[in-house]
């Protein structure tokens, strides 16, 4: 029996935002209007358009996974307070992320506050979307390393989405070398699938770097279940950093639009990947990284085709 822990998760009561002067919004049976055409967001039974902690959980539960990450994006809009309300009422259960809107000034006093008054151990950044259409918010900019700053000196994990291939690599380099103990997650496993994927992994060459693969099965959708591209990308990343610096994520909900929760990770147990490799992917290097103590442990039901 596997500890799963899932890195890459998203949580909303609504999705209400604009990126690039385009709007997201959510729409019955788990559709959203998505930059200008109608998506289906969600799994197609979630008719409310509300992606709650307790649906997730009753996933969880079922798939046996202990704990999850919950990251956020900016095409869902600012979701802290709900994630504080998350984060009390299920501690052992998620690690939420706090938001900062770092397309507009001011971002770093907004951290300070998800900090200090809502109490949030991770920030997320999508970093991607940092490089607009009229201009681009550097990973290097004053403000950007003033906020990088906050965060180390008050142990705050960094979780970050990349743009593809190795468009920001060499800002989080620099980031890295001016604060090497501040630990960041990089997700979307750096991009797999794109050109130059390899280079947004190897910054997992430092020691307070980790990647994390929420994601992996929409990057990988056209080959579909059991997933070989992804394993084979597993493999490669593995010989490039090491097992030990990546992490399992299953980027819900949005991925369970074409395939199952469980199936979001069940490809690596049944893949011929190495069994101790398994072991620290799907869960124990999370655990490490992310300081998940104690994690729950879930009985197998049996389903009623069984």
């Amino acid at each position: 029996m596997y500890t799963i822990i899932d890195a890459h998760a998203h949580l909303w009561l609504s999705q209400n935002a604009e990126v690039d002067n385009q709007s997201i919004r959510s729409l019955p049976n788990g559709r959203a209007l998505f930059m200008g055409e109608i998506r289906q967001m969600l799994p197609p039974y979630i008719t409310d358009g509300k992606n709650t902690a307790e649906v997730f959980l009753s996933n969880m539960d079922y798939a046996q996974v202990a704990a999850a990450v919950i990251t956020q994006e900016y095409i869902d809009g600012s979701q802290n307070e709900y994630l504080k309300e998350v984060q009390s009422l299920y501690p052992n259960r998620f690690l939420c992320c706090g938001l900062v809107d770092a397309r507009k000034p001011g971002f770093t006093k907004e951290a300070e506050e998800l900090i200090t008054a809502n109490n949030f151990k991770a920030i997320k950044l999508p970093a991607g979307r940092l490089i607009m259409r009229d201009r681009r918010v550097w990973l290097t900019s004053p403000e950007m390393m003033r906020l990088f700053k906050i965060m180390n000196e008050n142990g705050i994990i960094l979780s970050l989405d990349l743009a593809d291939g190795d468009e920001q690599v060499e800002e989080m380099k620099e980031v890295i070398t001016e604060f090497p103990s501040l630990k960041i997650a990089i997700g979307h496993f750096g991009m797999v699938t794109r050109p130059k994927w390899q280079e947004q992994i190897k910054l997992a060459r430092n020691p307070n770097v980790c990647i994390e693969s929420g994601g992996i099965t929409w990057l990988f959708h056209n080959e579909f279940y059991p997933y070989p591209g992804a394993v084979a990308a597993i493999r490669e990343a593995s010989e490039l950093v090491g097992i030990d610096k990546l992490m399992w994520g299953s980027d819900y909900p949005r991925t369970m639009t074409a395939i199952t929760y469980k199936m979001a990770f069940d490809f690596i147990i049944k893949s011929d990947l190495p069994e101790e490799h398994k072991v620290l992917f799907l869960g124990k290097n999370a655990m490490n990284f992310y300081g998940f103590a104690n994690p729950v442990v879930l009985p197998y039901i049996k389903n009623m085709v069984e």
